[in-house]
């Protein structure tokens, strides 16, 4: 008497020694495969639901490489006053001050710093509040500059927490939706990811002339690329 498979679909989570695993399908896939998300969540990628439990024995097979990944994802950082975060790439110092203003970014002799009123939730909520501000600024003012430099119209910018991604853009709809995370990073990789979203308003794909048109709006975009591949999923540590 054979035993049925437990079904499983889109989205279920299974944990492989102690680390979750989260099944996806994924239509373009040509073969099973395991990645880690920019969040540092382990994923087993299917190309169809007949192939999750293959997706699944692929991760099982691969109990090593999941349980080294997991490992190496960083812990979370609450905005919690005496932590740190970066701000374009430079370490701000999270600090409180008495009553309930805003959060404001200072620099003083001893680097930058976050100074807030509130307590606890409040206090995390202001410092949240802030680094979105600055990041829309800063994106706003990268998508801009990139829009003219190609003669179109400025798109409608938005701002998210995406999981997997750092921008997307709707050519159609003339929008481009950011990460506010990108503020985290250096200017640099801000800027790359702004320049890759307004190249997809000339080219929704990543044909050569999508990546001709970031070279020509950056220059050499490897940077930019390199720096998210090593350290993207630390931004997402923040704020947890």
């Amino acid at each position: 008497m054979s035993l049925l498979k437990p079904k499983l679909a889109h989205g279920d989570v299974v944990e492989i020694e102690g680390v979750p695993v989260r099944l996806k399908v994924h239509a373009r896939a040509r073969r099973v495969s395991l990645r880690v998300d920019a969040r540092g969540e382990v994923v087993a990628i299917a190309p169809n639901p007949r192939r999750l439990h293959d997706a699944l024995a692929f991760a099982r097979e691969r109990v090593d490489w999941i349980t080294s990944r997991a490992a190496a994802v960083p812990s979370g950082v609450a905005f919690a006053p005496g932590s740190t975060v970066p701000v374009r790439g430079e370490t701000a110092r999270l600090t409180a001050v008495p009553g309930a203003s805003a959060a404001r970014l200072l620099r003083d002799d001893a680097g930058l710093n976050i100074v807030s009123g509130g307590e606890g939730a409040a206090f995390a909520r202001r410092v949240d509040r802030l680094l979105k501000t600055e990041a829309r600024r800063d994106l706003e003012h990268r998508t801009e500059l990139h829009v003219r430099a190609l003669g179109l119209d400025l798109p409608k910018v938005a701002l998210g927490d995406p999981k997997s991604r750092w921008g997307s853009c709707t050519p159609a709809r003339g929008s481009i939706r950011y990460s506010w995370r990108l503020i985290l990073a250096p200017a640099f990789v801000l800027d790359y990811v702004a320049a890759h979203e307004v190249a997809h308003l000339v080219h929704a794909d990543h044909s050569p002339r999508f990546w001709g048109v970031v070279r020509d709006l950056l220059g050499d975009e490897k940077a930019g690329r390199n720096w998210l591949k090593a350290h993207g999923r630390t931004l997402h540590a923040y704020g947890r």
